[in-house]
């Protein structure tokens, strides 16, 4: 080994100190016929040349989709090559924290330009960086919003994501807060009538994402008025962002936190992960948010630069008085993000329009099909549903032609039986969705 940590004479002290004359008694409660007494075959070594062709061969193996009709919280959307150019530079290839935070001012700097992006598309004041993922961000601000105002209860709409609910759950649980979950209408929309019935002095927040996980746009502003009667914060989230770039931001509506998956602004798919989470707030809730905020100012030259303005991870204070134990840092994400709502400008908005295009035409065109019929009736952005017969058929033949089909809302929403989640990016051509509705028919 090029690095011992114990020399022999350390693992003997180390053996007479806890008593034992063989490091095989370590291994005792380890029934034998579980134990590995000899290496399996393991080939030679050989050069970098013949590693990069054995590794060539093993990659030609994957079979990945020619075409994407998969959506539900993943999204895949044209990434421009100026982001890879700049998360790949050294300076910031990595995904860790700047502990000397101060001399790092390019990557501080990313992080205020990132923030000052988000507080504006989703109509804040204050945005951090950190979160883990979409998620995360939905459970942190339900947390926030039960501790700061004291009270017991979260409500949350059952078209919010499954997973997110799911995470939303778990961090009540181990806080000790109760959940109720709000269904929806026959438009896909949030059922206001049972959300009224549910709000009262107990309640802290109440969670509602647009577009939903049916691709539906909720009406923010009447729900926030709603809520609000009751003395409980809203909290607006999304999965895809480019939604932000034609809908009024839920911050203007009324919302007290914005939070959301940032992967579409310029991250690609990638077996889950790593993701960013979006996380955005009223200012006076601006001591009390998770994650870390940078700020911008002077120098004793009158220079401007830039610091950590706000840490309230549970590194850089008492565990006690830490906000949140999210510790991983999503800079990197962040940057991607940054960058690409950097490249597109006011073509976010022109982008998101092409989403609602395209959809639009996947969506007339399998209503085509006999058989086929519209689940909701509310107006959707890049992702709609359809009851339509044999949803486990037509996604095999989709995936024998080499496409990626669409979610099955069942195996989350027994009640959606036989129906389909489909989403249209910019990267679906109208050949491709000829194509498809070719197969199908």
């Amino acid at each position: 080994m090029d690095y011992t940590p114990h020399t022999s004479e350390d693992i003997v002290r180390m053996k007479a100190e806890i008593g034992i004359g063989d490091l095989e008694e370590l291994f005792a409660d380890i029934p034998q016929k579980f134990r590995l007494n000899s290496l399996p075959e393991i080939p030679g070594a050989i050069s970098e040349q013949e590693t990069t062709a054995l590794l060539s061969s093993i990659s030609e193996k994957n079979k990945l989709p020619s075409l994407t009709l998969t959506g539900a919280g993943a999204y895949r959307h044209f990434i421009p090559a100026v982001v890879g150019h700049m998360v790949n530079r050294a300076e910031f290839y990595t995904a860790y924290t700047p502990y000397q935070a101060e001399i790092s001012q390019g990557i501080l700097q990313a992080i205020y330009e990132y923030q000052t992006m988000i507080a504006r598309l989703t109509g804040m004041e204050v945005a951090n960086a950190s979160m883990y993922d979409g998620a995360t961000a939905m459970a942190e601000a339900a947390i926030l919003a039960a501790k700061t105002l004291a009270r017991p209860r979260i409500l949350f709409a059952r078209s919010v994501h499954p997973e997110y609910r799911s995470v939303v759950r778990t961090y009540a649980w181990a806080n000790g807060y109760d959940v109720c979950e709000i269904p929806y209408q026959r438009s896909g929309q949030i059922d206001p009538d049972i959300l009224k019935q549910e709000l009262s002095d107990n309640v802290a927040a109440v969670l509602v994402q647009s577009p939903n996980f049916f691709g539906v746009i909720e009406d923010i502003a009447p729900l926030a008025d709603a809520v609000h009667e009751s003395g409980a914060l809203l909290i607006a989230g999304f999965t895809d962002g480019t939604a932000l770039g034609i809908l009024k931001p839920a911050g203007e509506a009324g919302a007290d936190f914005v939070v959301g998956e940032g992967q579409s602004f310029g991250n690609p798919l990638n077996y889950g992960g790593p993701y960013l989470g979006i996380f955005a707030a009223r200012e006076k809730f601006l001591r009390r948010i998770p994650g870390r905020l940078v700020g911008a100012t002077v120098d004793k030259n009158g220079r401007r630069g830039f610091v950590l303005t706000l840490q309230t991870r549970e590194q850089h204070i008492r565990r006690e008085k830490a906000t949140s134990n999210i510790c991983s840092n999503e800079a990197l994400c962040a940057l991607a993000a940054g960058v690409y709502l950097a490249a597109l400008g006011p073509n976010l908005a022109k982008l998101a329009v092409l989403n609602v295009q395209k959809t639009q035409y996947l969506k007339k065109q399998l209503l085509c099909i006999p058989g086929w019929e519209e689940v909701f009736s509310a107006p959707v952005y890049n992702e709609f549903a359809l009851r339509c017969p044999n949803p486990r058929v037509i996604n095999e033949k989709l995936k024998k032609e080499g496409i990626s089909g669409a979610y099955e809302m069942q195996k989350d929403y027994p009640e959606l039986e036989n129906s389909l989640l489909f989403c249209a990016t910019e990267l679906v051509s109208k050949n491709d969705i000829d194509r498809v509705i070719a197969i199908l028919k």
